[in-house]
């Protein structure tokens, strides 16, 4: 479901444009993602706005969009595994019905995003991302909100973040490639190659390697993630204050209890503890916002492309 894995911390870039619907940017398109009610499989509907481009672009975007929520990942089978290994995820999933997936965004993309998000909270984080996403191709308004495909680093390295750009455009290949390379390693080797640019941190790092970089089992520790292994996992530890020590403990906690894709089931759980996702959680199951269709979106250029994204 859309709610709960585009404004759930993963991303900071959709804007919810009309009950169900969540409009953002993947890649070049301008699309908007709701999820299809009446579909056993889980599908995710969406829109590409614009329509310049005809059945290719349609085509583009649907695999943009299908690779960006990660479809290839079985839910269904995740969530079985999960429910299994331990009761919390057991009672979340009850009460979520599914659908919080984690996201494969554009390494470049995501990095900018984490690196607003130290000591900001969403709202803030938001603004700041959207500051970043301005320099980049103006690609339309919908609901009031206007996006922009994200800028490249070589924009970003003039404007904004000098820094980190720098250093990203001074590695092989330059700093998109370098970035999507991480995909072939390890996880540490990951975690510590993201730490050598400036403003990267181990938690960053994490979020990076989890949200694109295709480390399943990578864990992002904040307060939440420590509040949720003390209460569940590692009682023993509860009072103590978080260390670079106790945040490995806290990881190796996830990955013994959830095995290879625990980054998806840590994802779950941080979704269950945040208090501003509560709503979310109480209308996950409301069958009037998920009736909302995006037939009423239909109108001037835009192409509507209907299919199950999100299968189990």
């Amino acid at each position: 479901l859309p709610p709960l894995t585009l404004p759930t911390g993963q991303t900071f870039r959709w804007r919810r444009t009309s009950p169900g619907l969540f409009t953002g940017v993947v890649g070049p398109h301008l699309v908007s993602l709701s999820h299809l009610p009446d579909d056993p499989r889980g599908g995710v509907a969406f829109l590409l706005h614009g329509g310049g481009g005809g059945a290719a672009a349609s085509a583009a975007a649907r695999a943009a969009v299908a690779d960006y929520l990660n479809v290839g990942v079985s839910l269904a089978e995740l969530w079985r595994g999960f429910a299994a290994a331990d009761p919390r995820f057991a009672e979340l999933a009850e009460t979520l019905g599914g659908g919080a997936r984690v996201l494969r965004q554009d390494p470049v993309e995501c990095l900018f995003q984490f690196l607003c998000s130290s000591n900001n909270n969403i709202g803030r984080i938001e603004k700041m991302v959207g500051v970043l996403s301005s320099f980049g191709n103006y690609l339309g308004s919908v609901g009031g909100f206007d996006f922009h495909e994200f800028p490249s680093i070589d924009r970003l390295s003039a404007k904004y973040i000098v820094g980190t750009a720098k250093a990203l455009l001074a590695k092989p290949g330059g700093g998109a490639e370098w970035l999507s390379s991480l995909r072939r390693l390890d996880l540490d080797e990951v975690i510590d190659a993201l730490c050598t640019l400036p403003g990267v941190g181990p938690k960053v790092a994490a979020c990076v390697a989890l949200f694109s970089l295709d480390q399943h089992h990578a864990i992002p520790v904040d307060t939440h993630v420590w509040q949720i292994a003390t209460r569940y996992f590692i009682p023993e530890l509860a009072g103590k204050s978080l260390t670079p020590k106790l945040c490995s403990r806290v990881a190796d906690a996830f990955v013994t209890k959830f095995g290879k894709y625990a980054g998806w089931a840590q994802n779950v759980l941080f979704i269950g503890e945040l208090s501003s996702q509560k709503v979310i959680l109480s209308s996950a199951n409301n069958t009037a916002d998920k009736k909302e269709s995006t037939k009423r979106k239909r109108g001037g250029n835009n192409i509507v492309v209907a299919a199950a994204l999100c299968g189990e």
